[in-house]
């Protein structure tokens, strides 16, 4: 994953996804007009910043990634495993009129020119491309949707709505809080286990690095469940890019929700055919 700054945006793009020609890409805080807490390239309209900054926001964005500002599609988050097909119907959702969605943390479409959007200030947002259906995809994947591996659960609906074939979806896992950063409890540690098979427990929690006399503090490498969760829905690894940028390692680059709280602004994720 590289950083590149255009028009006066900067954000971080996929090289898998920039070789096949998708547009796509993983805002930062750099390039926009917000100002104090929210500054600068706030994309989210329910922290506190005016709507005003947040459109001027969207706009430069969709310039820097050449995408339709009128047509994007947003959802409501609320940490779901619910994914939703949308088409030509839902352009401009949730930017130009009401947002339609709730509770919806996943976006699919074979619709060209329709930009779908996820929110993210630490949870993983994973890019998903079927470059012989033509079916792009995003979803938004904090703890609970890795638990409910909404990453497997996007595949599947592309497969039993478009036919695609797992075997030849190209995937991104983005920018988010890092396995050196992001300590849990046990309750989540238990919903890992239950979820995932031992040796894969194995892989993605470790006893806290922050406290680690803690015996109920544990280490969580989200970018490692997703990736596990798309192996599992037929992915090629061969076809999986992983970020190495970290949400909360890098607070003046992005807007971290452990290091900043509720006073911050929200990335944004887009991907169009």
């Amino acid at each position: 994953m590289n950083k590149r700054t255009k028009c006066g945006v900067t954000y971080m793009s996929f090289d898998i996804f920039e070789e096949m020609g998708i547009k796509h890409g993983f805002s930062t805080r750099l390039g926009g007009v917000s100002e104090g807490v929210f500054s600068t390239m706030n994309l989210g309209f329910n922290r506190g910043d005016s709507d005003e900054n947040v459109r001027e926001n969207y706009r430069r964005i969709a310039k820097a990634l050449d995408i339709n500002y009128e047509n994007m599609c947003f959802t409501r988050q609320t940490h779901t495993t619910n994914v939703v097909i949308v088409d030509k119907s839902s352009a401009g959702n949730g930017i130009v009129r009401a947002n339609e969605f709730n509770d919806v943390d996943g976006l699919i479409t074979d619709e060209p020119d329709l930009p779908l959007v996820t929110f993210h200030a630490d949870c993983v947002p994973v890019f998903f491309y079927d470059p012989v259906k033509k079916v792009v995809a995003l979803s938004h994947s904090g703890w609970r949707g890795t638990v409910g591996k909404i990453s497997k659960v996007t595949v599947e609906k592309m497969a039993a709505n478009f036919g695609t074939d797992p075997g030849d979806v190209i995937c991104g896992i983005g920018p988010s809080i890092c396995k050196d950063c992001y300590e849990v409890s046990a309750d989540v540690a238990e919903a890992l286990k239950s979820a995932f098979k031992a040796s894969d427990v194995d892989r993605i929690l470790r006893q806290s690095i922050f406290n680690p006399d803690d015996k109920d503090k544990y280490m969580l490498d989200l970018w490692e469940a997703c990736k596990i969760a798309l192996l599992e829905a037929g992915v090629k690894e061969e076809h999986i890019e992983v970020t190495d940028y970290c949400t909360r390692c890098n607070p003046k680059l992005f807007y971290s929700h452990r290091v900043m709280g509720t006073d911050r602004g929200s990335q944004a994720a887009f991907i169009s055919l």
